[in-house]
């Protein structure tokens, strides 16, 4: 069982590792001053791709559930990501975003009937400080409405988790994936428009494969990765996996853009580390499996049986069950 939990924890980890590199790829490789032009064509043709390929369209309540999701998870997170990245300096954005673990917790505890630990909450403090060490800059300018974006994006991706632990799709991974994705970038695109404008007409080789990149890997793929860990994990032990993207756009930034890394960072990659360690390992209590409400007529003739025999022949069903722009 730990070997199991281990192997999905490493594998839905490539997600936000993949999403540190999306620093690198926005500014290497990008049209400058388009981000949401770029989560645009991230997230819509990826979403679209997996729909073609699964081709399943959403049924029942899930016509409206995938674009609640869509818009929390993809569209509406992306934007307030945007606007924070716009406002204030990635160290400042990050830091804010960084509490989103925090929020996730109090809200699986709220909504799914978690626990909620001290032990949990002191990694996410950890976690916190451990970016801050990262990327945060003495002379950060702060910006209200760009601090209101930062924690309004946290709230928002802490909503989508655990609403899509609640509400989980009888549909196939990838088509649910395809669904949230194509529901997010049908949110961006007004926004992008409105804020930027129309996209450009012409694009580099660089600019194609920044964007195939961002799309195959940075979205369809690594999104399937995380929605499949969100399955089999807590909701409040994903996000926590979220705090690696700044340490992997950081130590991105060191060996491909030489860019410094002091001291004070690598103890903050250590510390951000260690609370991913402590709260991966915290052993999740089960949930109470839920009452039957059937009931069976007793025979209408015979002794009535035993209470030990009774319990032995009603045995109770087995239910079972985020690119910032980090400071350089």
């Amino acid at each position: 069982m730990l070997s199991n939990r281990l192997a999905v924890v490493l594998v839905t980890a490539l997600a936000p590792t993949v999403w540190g590199t999306t620093y690198l790829v926005t500014t290497e490789m990008l049209p400058p001053d388009r981000p949401l032009l770029a989560a645009v064509i991230r997230c819509l043709p990826a979403g679209l791709l997996l729909i073609a390929l699964t081709r399943t369209l959403p049924k029942g309540g899930w016509w409206w559930r995938a674009p609640v999701l869509g818009a929390l998870n993809i569209g509406g997170f992306q934007a307030l990501l945007f606007i924070a990245a716009y406002r204030l300096p990635g160290g400042i954005a990050a830091t804010v975003g960084a509490v989103q673990p925090l929020v996730t917790a109090g809200l699986s505890a709220a909504l799914l009937g978690d626990r909620l630990t001290l032990r949990t909450v002191l990694s996410g403090i950890a976690g916190v400080a451990g970016v801050s060490l990262l990327v945060l800059r003495a002379n950060a300018q702060l910006d209200a409405i760009g601090v209101v974006a930062a924690l309004g994006g946290a709230v928002v991706m802490a909503f989508g988790v655990v609403l899509s632990k609640r509400w989980v799709s009888p549909a196939p991974l990838l088509a649910t994936t395809g669904w949230q994705l194509t529901a997010g970038g049908l949110l961006l695109v007004p926004v992008t428009l409105l804020s930027e404008g129309a996209p450009p007409t012409h694009y580099t080789v660089d600019n194609v494969l920044g964007y195939a990149y961002l799309c195959l890997i940075g979205a369809a793929l690594t999104y399937a990765i995380w929605f499949r860990g969100l399955r089999a994990l807590p909701p409040t032990s994903l996000s926590f996996l979220s705090l690696l993207s700044p340490v992997v756009a950081t130590l991105v930034g060191w060996l491909a853009l030489g860019q410094d890394l002091s001291p004070l960072q690598a103890l903050g990659a250590a510390v951000v580390l260690a609370s991913l360690v402590v709260a991966q390992t915290q052993r999740p209590r089960p949930r109470p499996r839920p009452r039957t409400t059937d009931t069976v007529a007793a025979p209408a003739t015979g002794p009535a049986p035993s209470a030990d025999r009774a319990d032995r022949a009603a045995p109770v069903p087995d239910v079972g069950p985020s690119p910032l722009r980090e400071n350089a």
